[in-house]
This record gives structure tokens, C-alpha cells and sequence, in this order.
């Protein structure tokens, strides 16, 4: 079971205001650092990488969007080596990102990290949902164009079975084979979007890539591209992913990193920059909505987009079924009947919130953009870099303290104003579309 974290007289405790951590009831240190870089390579190429071209490069060009893509891998692989080096900061084991936080800096930032967290986290399984709807309502379409699968009603549908997946498996660990599946899944919509992509770029005359807005629309489209690039790599839950590899954690975490930013980040690539290349200016959030190919193939693409979708929210929503899961004492067999009860009731109901936030306001792009922009930028650089500096004042030189000063204030910076151009974003979209809306 996880050690808690704020401990009496921990002769490397840096202030004295202690923090309860409690007992987890979900299982630590039973996986491998090849099935934990599956799991961070399931969330970086998870259904959101067929929104990245329209979503990343149409906004940057074929020059900010190389660059930032390749820049966001650099930084997003340093800062979160930096939180994994904490991982067992003062003798402790802190297996969520709130603990690490509590115990470096106190109560007070232990609940502002978990509300940052929470968001974040919400607002990423709010995306799948909508990304799962969507592939959804872009599958039946293939085959009945009749409007009568509105995508309020495809989300309403992604979100039941996101639901009986997250009953059905208890805890992050517990995903075992499904990521075997996801893996096959993320490739399988991959190589078809690729290979579409380059037949159709082939096939078609030559392509705008010119920025197709301008003025204050033009600086504000920008800005928000930048908090996608963050958004794309980071899944602002490092500790808790690194709570179930075995020791040595801080070795093997390492190891995983290094996977996921290297082998990991291939197919990302490889989608992004084929799906822009193809259609240019005009490439749609969604690539699937671009290709032209045989029914079945775009058909599979997108059923494989809606289950990979469905596996890769339960990695993302693992803090809070841990949290809830830890605070009402579920332990034992995953089959017993009080157990299944409280998470048909309340993993259903927070499912049912999400999905509900989802059919709302289904503007995919706009939600990658608020969540890399309020809670990415915080959670997974600035925090980090002064967790770091904190952590290890005493060993670090005037110019590593000054390198880590200039990345706080970098991006607090950057995180201020993604967060105004997402908010504008969602704004304008709003007065756009209506309500659950069928984009």
C-alpha cells in the first residue's frame, strides 16, 4: 500500500505544515516499465491525435507546427523527468501529484494541485467523450446519411459505455491486456489516416497551407495551437501512473519516459504531419472527416477511434476513481456486490456529468486549448520547474536556479494567455453553434 506522505518529524520535511495523506485502495508497484510506457504512449496517441493537424498545424504552418511540435516533445520529456525524480523526494513515496505537492509545500497547495488536477483530468475525459461521440455519429454517417444520429445522441451513447468500462475494470492496473487492445486500436485508425492521407495528398492538386486567419484572430488562433502542443504530450498525472511501476520506480520511470518520447511520439508525427500535408488549410479537427477511401476502411478507422477513445478516458479518469474509491474504503474483490454498487452509482454518475458537459458544448479543438492553457501549462511545467527548485535548492547552482526561475515565469506567462485565446475561442464558437450542437 502507498506510505502517506505527510509524516511527523521527517527530518527532510521543508515546512511544518502536515498533510493526512491517506492509504490507497488501489494497487502500487505491481507493473512493469514497459506496460507503464504503454500507458503514457496510450494516452499521447489516444483518438485526440486525428485533431492535431487542424487543430496544431493549420493554425501554425508547416514551420510553427514542426518546430513547436518537436520543442513541446523536448520540454514536455524535461519537465516530466523532473517530477519523476521526485517521485521518492525525502525518503516518501508520493504516488499522487496533490501528495508531492502537499509535502513540499503544504496544505493549502495540496488542494489547489488537486483542484488543478481534477480539472484537468475532467476536462480530457470531457474531450474523449466528445472524440468518442464524434467517431461514433462519422462511422453511422458512412453508411446512413439521414441525420437522424445527432451527435448529442453519439456522445450520450460514448459516454454509457465509457461508464460499464470504468464498472467493469477496477483500477489503472487492472487494464492488463486492454492496453494490448488500445495499442491495436491506435494503430489501426493511424495507419488507415496515414495511408488515406498520403493516397489522397497524392492524388490532389496543390495545397494552400497559407494561415487562413488574420489580425487579432490570426494572434489569438496562435495562442492557442501553443496550449495544444503542451496538451498533446502530458497527461498532468505523472505520480499516480508512476505509483504502479516497480522499483526502482525513479529508474524504470525513466525508462518509460524515454520510450513514450521516442518510440512513443512516432505516430503521432507521422498522422500529424501526413494529415496536413494532404489537405493543407483545409484539414478538418477531425482527420477522419478529410479522407476519401472504401467504406469499411473509414468505418473500421473510426470504431477503432471510438474503443481506443473509451480505454484511454479510464487512464485518465483513474485519480478519481482512486480518490473515490480511497475515501469510501473500496477494497477487496472488484465482484463484490457493495464494491460493484459504488461504482455502477458513482463512477456512472460522474460519467454521466462528464457526458453531459460533452453534449453541451461539443467544440473538441476549444477544450484541448483550455485544458493544455489552465491546467497543463501549471500542473505539468510550472509546477514542476518550482517543485524541482524547491526540492533541490540546496544542490543546484545560480544558473540552474536562474534556468528553472526562467521557465516558471515563461510559462506562467504562456498558461495567462492560452487561457484568454481559449476562453475567446469557446466564446465565438458558442455564438456560432447552439447548444448541443451537431457539428
Amino acid at each position: 500500500m502507498g506510505k502517506g506522505c505527510g509524516e511527523m518529524n521527517d527530518p527532510n520535511k521543508i515546512h511544518d505544515d502536515t498533510v493526512e495523506i491517506p492509504e490507497t485502495a488501489h494497487q502500487i508497484s505491481s507493473d512493469s516499465w514497459l506496460q507503464v510506457a504503454f500507458i503514457l504512449t496510450t494516452g499521447i496517441n489516444s483518438a485526440y491525435v486525428l485533431g492535431y493537424s487542424g487543430t496544431i498545424m493549420v493554425p501554425l504552418g508547416w514551420v510553427g507546427g514542426v518546430v513547436g511540435l518537436f520543442l513541446a516533445t523536448l520540454i514536455s520529456l524535461y519537465a516530466n523527468a523532473l517530477v519523476a525524480m521526485l517521485h521518492e523526494f525525502g525518503g516518501t513515496r508520493h504516488i499522487r501529484y496533490r501528495d508531492l505537492a502537499g509535502y513540499i509545500y503544504g496544505k493549502r497547495a495540496y488542494k489547489i494541485t488537486w483542484a488543478l488536477q481534477y480539472i484537468n483530468l475532467f476536462m480530457i475525459n470531457t474531450g474523449f467523450i466528445i472524440l468518442a461521440g464524434s467517431a461514433l455519429k462519422a462511422a453511422y454517417t458512412l453508411f446512413r446519411d439521414d441525420g437522424q444520429l445527432k451527435l448529442p445522441y453519439c456522445i450520450a451513447i460514448a459516454g454509457l459505455v465509457c461508464a460499464l468500462f470504468a464498472i467493469c475494470i477496477p483500477h489503472l492496473s487492472a487494464l492488463g491486456i486492454w492496453l494490448g487492445f488500445s495499442t491495436v486500436f491506435s494503430m489501426a485508425y493511424i495507419i488507415i489516416a496515414f495511408a488515406l492521407s498520403i493516397k489522397d495528398g497524392i492524388q490532389s492538386p496543390p495545397r494552400d497551407y497559407g494561415i487562413p486567419l488574420s489580425g487579432s484572430n490570426k494572434v489569438f488562433e496562435t495562442i492557442g495551437a501553443s496550449a495544444n502542443l503542451v496538451f498533446a504530450y502530458n497527461t498532468g498525472m505523472l505520480p499516480e501512473i508512476q505509483a504502479t511501476i516497480k522499483q526502482p520506480v525513479v529508474k524504470n520511470m525513466m525508462k518509460s519516459l524515454y520510450f513514450q518520447f521516442t518510440v512513443g511520439v512516432v505516430p503521432l508525427y507521422m498522422i500529424t504531419f501526413a494529415g496536413y500535408w494532404a489537405y493543407g488549410a483545409s484539414t478538418d479537427a477531425y482527420l477522419l472527416n478529410n479522407v476519401n477511401g472504401p467504406v469499411w476502411v473509414k468505418a473500421l478507422a473510426n470504431i477503432t477511434a471510438f474503443l481506443q477513445s473509451v480505454i484511454a478516458l479510464h487512464i485518465f479518469a483513474s485519480p478519481m476513481y482512486e480518490y473515490l474509491d480511497t475515501k469510501n474504503a473500496i477494497k477487496g474483490s472488484a465482484l463484490n456486490i457493495k464494491n460493484l454498487s459504488f461504482r455502477i452509482l458513482v463512477r456512472g454518475g460522474y460519467l454521466a456529468f462528464n457526458t453531459f458537459v460533452a453534449a453541451l458544448l461539443p467544440f473538441l479543438g476549444d477544450f484541448m486549448s483550455l485544458t493544455g492553457a489552465i491546467s497543463t501549462f501549471p500542473l505539468t511545467f510550472i509546477l514542476a520547474n518550482h517543485m524541482y527548485l524547491v526540492a533541490k535548492k540546496d544542490r543546484l547552482s545560480s544558473l540552474q536556479k536562474l534556468w528553472h526561475w526562467i521557465n516558471i515565469v515563461f510559462f506562467s506567462i504562456a498558461s495567462v494567455a492560452a487561457t484568454v485565446a481559449a476562453l475567446r475561442l469557446i466564446s465565438v464558437d458558442s455564438k456560432t453553434y447552439h447548444i448541443f450542437a451537431d457539428i
